[in-house]
């Protein structure tokens, strides 16, 4: 994660889950990650209401100057973008797998922007409440500080989706080695698997 504040939520995050895949969603206080409240957003996992806005922050609505409050997130994206995004979260939503990617876009000036994105999933006890927590700010280079500060004087084009990668605890199991049980007689170690 290159973000500060995308580092800060995860952190926030990972602590509040403890042993559990994620964290309940009445857990989240604002108070304790009010530095990052502005680039932060909650989006309900709702696939027929095309994953609408929740709450978002003030530089998250600044991105896009208005409100996105109930707005589906998917309208921000690029239509080729669209089927990945929409893919992400639906992983998010039924395997509890975060995602941290990178956005790339261009305002209405023509400049371009790199930003970060960061989703993880939040759990309740219905499935219609299940949500996302997440953050989607713009990225810091020399080039673009100038430009950044025009951000809301004009409003970014559609996002295009680039890199990600998944993450959280379900993903972190994944990626360790596979190895049968061993069974053990007398300092002999015995591993399933060969020859029939």
């Amino acid at each position: 994660m290159k973000h500060a504040a995308s580092r800060e939520l995860y952190a926030y995050w990972q602590e509040l889950r403890g042993r559990r895949p994620a964290p309940e969603r009445a857990e989240v206080e604002p108070a304790a990650i009010r530095g990052i409240l502005s680039e932060t957003f909650i989006l309900a996992l709702d696939r027929t209401a095309a994953f609408p806005f929740r709450l978002a922050g003030t530089r998250v609505c600044a991105l896009f100057n208005r409100e996105l409050k109930g707005e589906s997130f998917l309208t921000l994206w690029e239509q080729t973008s669209r089927p990945a995004v929409a893919d992400l979260l639906g992983i998010l939503a039924d395997e509890w797998v975060g995602t941290v990617a990178g956005v790339s876009t261009h305002n209405s000036d023509g400049q371009a922007f790199d930003l970060e994105l960061l989703l993880l999933p939040l759990s309740a006890t219905r499935p219609a409440l299940q949500r996302a927590i997440g953050v989607l700010a713009p990225l810091q280079t020399t080039a673009a500080t100038a430009a950044i500060a025009a951000i809301g004087a004009s409003p970014l084009r559609p996002l295009t989706l680039g890199s990600r990668r998944h993450i959280g605890p379900a993903v972190d199991k994944r990626l360790l080695p596979r190895f049968l049980s061993p069974r053990s007689r007398r300092g002999l170690v015995v591993y399933d698997g060969g020859r029939s």
